[in-house]
């Protein structure tokens, strides 16, 4: 189809694929000796951790006993997950999965501990981010950062936007990023977008002391397409990470609810970033 996203194609074809697998009764190693292919290829494939081209899929269909309707349309979503989206020219390729998966999410929550989310950056605020946390990045990559952040803002502003749930530490509205001026661009920005129809801030106040999500920033993405599972992003210094196993979005969703118990609700929320606001303006 038009349009489609490549990442959450691939992952439709790796999980259909994994479930034809299974139901031929074959194991990996089973279906790698009959595609004449290593074990880890099947196992990529079916974890999406890389394409398959379409002679490959047909060649598995043929192996799992698939008839051709559905052989023609797992083909053709191999080569829609082979077009690129416009997040297949950014540098990071690491992070061109997740652009790839919160294009096509229905609703994401993010849980930061140290600052504003990239999607509610203001470009200043972005700059001076991604300058403190990287101080020898080269000014032509620092740029293709800040405009892939502004670039993602879009989706808040779309038809069928996902919602947003954003949960706040509120040390980061306290954190000096940029300088006074750049702080305050910055509130007003996240006082503003907390008054969109799908969006929602709530700030973890300082009185909450230690709870669960103390140290442990990350993006749950719920997918609207049954066949997709969800998935939770986290990221340090060395990597990024990517849970979507049920016992492991578990884990997340729990601790979504007692950081959501322990904020201050929308509305609070709002006015605490106000009276934080007032300081940056003087």
């Amino acid at each position: 189809m038009p349009g489609a996203n490549p990442t959450l194609r691939r992952r439709q074809l790796a999980g259909r694929l994994r479930e034809l697998r299974k139901h031929a009764g074959l194991s990996i190693e089973d279906a790698a000796q009959r595609l004449e292919c290593s074990t880890a290829k099947i196992s990529r494939i079916e974890t999406a951790q890389r394409g398959v081209i379409p002679r490959d899929v047909r060649d598995l269909c043929e192996i799992y006993g698939i008839g051709p309707a559905e052989t023609d349309a797992l083909m053709t979503m191999a080569r829609e997950a082979r077009e690129p989206g416009w997040w297949q020219a950014y540098d990071h390729r690491d992070f061109r999965l997740y652009l790839g998966l919160e294009a096509e999410a229905s609703a994401i929550t993010i849980y930061d501990t140290c600052a504003v989310p990239g999607i509610l950056q203001t470009a200043r605020y972005a700059d001076a981010i991604i300058r403190g946390v990287l101080p020898g990045i080269r000014e032509e990559v620092l740029k293709e950062r800040v405009d892939a952040r502004m670039k993602r803002q879009s989706l808040l502003h779309g038809e069928s936007p996902p919602h947003h749930l954003v949960l706040l530490d509120e040390s980061i509205l306290h954190r000096h990023v940029g300088g006074r001026e750049i702080m305050r661009e910055q509130m007003e920005r996240l006082i503003d977008t907390a008054s969109l129809p799908r969006v929602t801030i709530q700030v973890v106040p300082f009185t909450a002391g230690a709870h669960i999500g103390f140290n442990s920033a990350f993006t749950l993405l719920e997918m609207a397409d049954s066949r997709v599972s969800d998935v939770v992003y986290t990221e340090s210094i060395v990597r990024m990470e990517y849970f979507e196993k049920p016992t492991e979005l578990a884990l997340y969703r729990e601790a979504i609810e007692h950081l959501r118990a322990v904020s201050l609700d929308p509305q609070a929320s709002v006015a605490r970033m106000a009276e934080v606001n007032q300081k940056y303006a003087i």
